[in-house]
Parts: structure tokens; C-alpha cells; sequence
């Protein structure tokens, strides 16, 4: 379900790993939410799946919600388990790779306004 704001309305899903199936040995992401200011990615890897070297032209919060993911930027490989916040600049070059199966949240975020 993509989540469409209305004026003053609250969005809310009660549980993100709902909406967002582990697919077997593949990648699942998915567009949950989007407006003038932000746009919300879910993604749920199987354990092994990755992103390889990619970068955005938005700066980007990337968020753990169930699982772990390896990512690596700047010359450093971080481990992100549930509870960890990082946030990347744009056009900074990254990888994510899932140590087991993994729900995160990439949120994208305006540079206008």
C-alpha cells in the first residue's frame, strides 16, 4: 500500500514488515509514501542480496527495521541492525548488502524549499 497524504491526515502503518514480504534469494523494494518534501522506500532483501555501488543525486536516511545490512561508503564497512540512523549525503558513492534477511527504510529527502 502507498500511503497518499491529504491535507492535516496523519499516515501511519502499524507494521512495516507487513507491507514489505522477504522475498526468496531476491530484492523487494517498494514506494510507501511521497510527497513535496520526502519520499519513503521500503526495501526487504534475502540474506545475501544486495545493492551494489550506487549513488542518489538526494541526500538519503537509511533506516533498519528488522534484519542486518552491511553497507559501505567513504572507505568504511558499517554493520546496521534495528535502531541504526544514517544519513548520506547526495552523490556520496555506497553499497548495502544484507547479512540476513533484512527490512529497511530509505528515506529520500527534498533539497528545495
Amino acid at each position: 500500500m502507498t500511503a497518499t497524504p491529504k491535507s492535516d491526515t496523519a499516515t501511519l502503518f502499524a507494521d512495516l514488515t507487513a507491507e514489505l514480504e522477504i522475498p526468496d534469494n531476491g530484492t523487494l523494494s517498494r514506494l510507501l509514501y511521497r510527497d513535496d518534501q520526502v519520499r519513503v522506500v521500503g526495501f526487504a532483501f534475502d540474506a545475501g542480496q544486495e545493492l551494489t555501488e550506487h549513488s542518489s543525486a538526494l541526500p538519503v536516511v537509511i533506516q533498519v527495521i528488522q534484519g542486518r545490512l552491511s553497507l559501505t561508503f567513504d572507505q568504511d564497512k558499517v554493520e546496521a541492525t534495528p535502531g541504526t540512523w544514517i544519513r548520506l549525503p547526495p552523490r556520496l558513492p555506497h553499497t548495502v548488502q544484507a547479512v540476513e534477511p533484512t527490512i529497511m527504510l530509505l528515506t529520500m529527502l527534498s533539497t528545495s524549499g
